[in-house]
């Protein structure tokens, strides 16, 4: 598959097959999304896979809005992303690089979830970023080293439908020249 074609044709998937995804699936994923741009090449992205059914249960009953829950309880696998805090955007003595302040990680954290999500397209599989949770609570249940901070929770698994393309708005909506 093309990249535009991955670009244009990836989905927001919230329901799936009984079908499994292997650890070596997730691990390729992540390996591709490892070639996301980072600030200075910082590369703060971290993932943990959720295998233990009961942490997963956890999460969806103790965290999540019964939505969420659902596409968690029905997904084959569950990816948390999180940052290594305080280095994308930062200077090497803890002071913030731009004005965006500590805005930059959360930047280059969401390239790299796309990375992970347009890479598991490409493999047939399904993906929705859940960002509506108790993140407190999360990071407690998924034991968050410190230093590092809990950004998305990635349901992945394979597409029971496919979702229809949501309206898109026109570029001369969205783009302006000067």
């Amino acid at each position: 598959m093309d990249t535009k074609t991955c670009i244009k044709t990836r989905r927001s998937v919230r329901k799936f097959t009984d079908a499994p995804v292997s650890e070596e699936t997730i691990k390729e994923l992540v390996s591709c999304a490892a070639y996301a741009p980072s600030w200075k090449n910082s590369q703060t992205t971290r993932y943990i896979l959720i295998k233990d059914p009961e942490i997963k249960k956890q999460l969806a009953e103790e965290c999540c809005a019964e939505h969420n829950a659902g596409i968690i309880n029905g997904s084959a696998a569950l990816v948390a992303t999180l940052i290594v805090d305080k280095r994308s955007g930062f200077e090497r003595d803890g002071s913030f690089s731009t004005v965006r302040e500590d805005n930059w990680q959360a930047f280059d954290n969401g390239i790299a979830t796309q990375t992970f999500c347009l890479a598991a397209a490409e493999e047939g599989l399904g993906t929705v970023i859940m960002g509506l949770y108790d993140i407190e609570k999360a990071s407690n249940i998924l034991q968050v080293p410190e230093g590092q901070l809990l950004m998305a929770l990635i349901a992945v698994g394979h597409p029971a439908d496919e979702p229809e393309a949501p309206k898109r708005k026109t570029v001369e909506d969205l783009l302006t020249i000067k």
